[in-house]
This record gives structure tokens, C-alpha cells and sequence, in this order.
């Protein structure tokens, strides 16, 4: 932390236990979301391709940590989080058809995700 606090930031970056407190919220509604469209697709009752942008934003929402606090590559971390926000878009269309409640389950997530990919460009930006 000591060298993610050292980064100029903008003036309306969140608080760190703010950021806590929205992942807390989120997480369990992810790993209910997710987890539903993974055993609907293991018992076939949605196409399997629907599970793809699911399996990507899982695993780009892991890499960002160590990327971002591991490899301390800005750059890299702002291109994982784009990916982030992007399979969330694509998350939705993909889950609409066969579950909306799901696709609707998304959009805190989704905001929330939009705020913290501005964040992360212009932190990025600001210490290029």
C-alpha cells in the first residue's frame, strides 16, 4: 500500500475503506450471479457461450490485484480493468434472453466498475 499511496491521485479518489466497503457489497452479489449462470450452463439450460464472458471478467477481476499492487504495471492494470468493464457489457447481453433478474444484478457492479475504470486511467495518467 505504501506504494500505491505514494501515486498522485485525483482529488475525488475514494477512500481505501470506502472501496472496502463497495467490494464487500458487490462481491456476494458476483459470486451468486456467477455461480447461478455456472450450473445453469452445467445442467444445459443456457448455451454454454454464454458462460464466456463470465470465465473472462472472473479472471481479469483476479489478475487486477496482483497486477496492479504485484507487478506495479499501471499501464497493464488499466487494460485488465477496461477488460473488466467491457465483459460486464458483455455479461449482460449474453444473460439477458435467459435470465434478466441476472443481467439486472449486474448494473451495481457495472457502475461501480465505471468508476473505478476512470479512476484507474487517470491514475495511470497522472504517473505516466
Amino acid at each position: 500500500m505504501e506504494w500505491y499511496n505514494s501515486l498522485s491521485k485525483p482529488q475525488w479518489t475514494p477512500e481505501p475503506a470506502f472501496i472496502g466497503t463497495m467490494w464487500s457489497i458487490l462481491y456476494p452479489i458476483i459470486l451468486i450471479t456467477f455461480i447461478y449462470v455456472f450450473i445453469q450452463v452445467f445442467r444445459q439450460k443456457i448455451a454454454r457461450k454464454v458462460a464466456i464472458p463470465f470465465v473472462l471478467n472472473l479472471i481479469a477481476n483476479l489478475a487486477f490485484t496482483p497486477i496492479q499492487f504485484g507487478l506495479r504495471n499501471m499501464p497493464l492494470a488499466s487494460l485488465d480493468i477496461l477488460l473488466i468493464w467491457g465483459t460486464i457489457i458483455w455479461m449482460v447481453l449474453a444473460i439477458w434472453k435467459y435470465n434478466r433478474f441476472i443481467a439486472i444484478a449486474q448494473i451495481p457492479y457495472f457502475l461501480w466498475v465505471s468508476v473505478a475504470t476512470i479512476l484507474q486511467l487517470t491514475i495511470t495518467w497522472m504517473n505516466f
